[in-house]
């Protein structure tokens, strides 16, 4: 690369014309650039370069305008009723949930579409009434969010082992070997969950979505976590045949920011055993005796109180634009702009030839997302600290994310954190302690530096924003670290 600033000294115009050399599949997108002109103009107005798709999407301004002259034209009611309020909510939450359907392909004789908050909520449901029992397992890889793995207190409390299938250090993947040979290890006429990520929220990592069609027929029920996934992959939930599927609409398009969903195949819905019931999951109960009560079937009978029938509208509209640009389209950007992003963050060097990136998980773009877990690292190996480079990228309005990401099994083994490590951590149960606490806690005493920086791309990412990041990267060379 030479001694000079080499981003600096090429230009942003030099420098996407040698990307679109290597990348031509990105000239096949330029619709997304009108649309980001037109949609999303505030991005280059307000001068943000946003780089944290995975944390959330971000809308176009006509999700906001169709939703806003829908509440404004229409006079709408809580839908558990037939007044003609409550029958206008109804309609508008059908079309969001056949929106769903279409968009998932997730047809409904084979599957419930049922609304929740987020996709931590569609996690809950799931964690809360599976019938874990003795003798039952949850099994789980380590890569899992941390809303997959607070499952295993549900487990737990009902007598069943959890298991988790650890990440290869060298690619943050999991070994498919020993992914068999775990799902095949379990027998026993207990009910067993096994849960894994189609991507992984902190390395981008995918697995294979084989696995659920082997689990299935081992006797398993699976949960696939497809929050990291969905916003630029094509998901056919009737093609995977997974039991389970989260799913947050923020993460797809934005806005609204309070609807999820879970994609459940009816059979499998029908194993869950709600321990409560609320206003709207009930067709009938009564205070005279404990167990008077009859649930409703299907959906609603998972959909605690009432379903947020002035905001699903907005799921319908959200479903729509992405659907007027093709996810096909989008997987191809993000996927052409990730795979310049890596080849160059593993480029940069300082003066002396060593590196000034560290990637964790895979280093090319063979079955991996636009979500990329990194380090900046001073000419002796030893990374910047992450929440100063998030300062400092804040300051220039990049948004990047700094942290484990609520993803601790990847964290701890990228960052070779052991038990004994992070039972520091954990060791007085009566005291507090956070995240940041933790981490300093573990630097101190270990050396080891626990978090990380992810950048992540999705919809509306450009050249433009990836070149920026790696401009505020490479002003890091030949930098001293603290």
């Amino acid at each position: 690369m030479g001694a000079h600033m080499y981003y600096a000294a090429t230009g942003m115009a030099a420098a996407r014309d040698d990307f679109l050399r290597r990348f031509p599949a990105y000239a096949t997108t330029t619709a997304i650039d009108e649309l980001r002109a037109a949609e999303y103009a505030r991005l280059d107005r307000l001068g943000h370069t946003y780089l944290d798709y995975t944390g959330g999407g971000l809308y176009a301004e006509s999700q906001i305008r169709r939703h806003h002259d829908l509440l404004r034209e229409r006079v709408l009611g809580n839908p558990h009723s037939q007044n003609p309020t409550s029958v206008a909510s109804a309609e508008l939450a059908k079309e969001a949930r056949d929106a769903v359907r279409r968009f998932f392909n997730a047809p409904e004789d084979e599957f419930e579409i049922v609304f929740t908050a987020n996709a931590s909520g569609a996690l809950k449901l799931v964690g809360e009434a599976y019938p874990f029992a003795p003798g039952g397992v949850f099994l789980l890889s380590y890569d899992n969010h941390n809303s997959v793995n607070g499952i295993r207190e549900f487990a737990g409390n009902k007598g069943a082992a959890t298991t988790y299938i650890p990440v290869r250090e060298k690619d943050l993947r999991l070994d498919e070997g020993q992914v068999r040979t775990a799902l095949r290890g379990a027998g026993g006429a207990a009910a067993k969950l096994f849960a894994y990520p189609a991507q992984s929220n902190f390395s981008g990592a995918q697995h294979p979505l084989e696995w659920v069609a082997e689990a299935r027929e081992l006797g398993w029920d699976v949960i696939l976590d497809c929050a990291a996934y969905a916003p630029t992959n094509r998901l056919d939930a009737a093609a995977i045949g997974a039991d389970f599927i989260p799913v947050s609409f923020y993460k797809l398009f934005g806005y609204p920011t309070g609807s999820g969903c879970l994609i459940a195949r009816r059979e499998a819905l029908a194993k869950l055993r709600r321990p409560w019931f609320a206003g709207g999951t009930i067709t009938l109960a009564s205070v005279q005796q404990q167990d008077w009560y009859h649930l409703t079937p299907g959906a609603t009978g998972f959909e605690d109180g009432t379903i947020d029938y002035l905001g699903l509208p907005a799921v319908t509209i959200g479903i729509e634009h992405v659907e007027s640009v093709g996810i096909s389209v989008i997987h191809e950007r993000v996927r052409a702009l990730a795979g310049w992003l890596l080849e160059e963050l593993q480029r940069l060097r300082h003066s002396d030839g060593s590196p000034l990136v560290r990637v964790f998980g895979p280093r090319d773009l063979e079955r991996r997302g636009a979500t990329i877990a990194l380090y900046l690292i001073d000419p002796k190996g030893r990374p910047y600290d992450v929440y100063d480079v998030e300062t400092a990228a804040a300051r220039k309005r990049i948004s990047v994310r700094g942290g484990c990401f609520c993803n601790p099994g990847d964290g701890e083994v990228a960052h070779h954190i052991s038990r004994d490590d992070m039972e520091r951590c954990f060791t007085d149960p009566s005291a507090a302690i956070t995240l940041m606490q933790c981490q300093h806690t573990i630097e101190d005493r270990t050396g080891k530096v626990p978090n990380t920086i992810r950048v992540s791309l999705g919809f509306v990412s450009d050249f433009a924003d990836v070149y920026r990041f790696m401009s505020f990267a490479e002003s890091y060379r030949d930098r001293p670290s603290a």
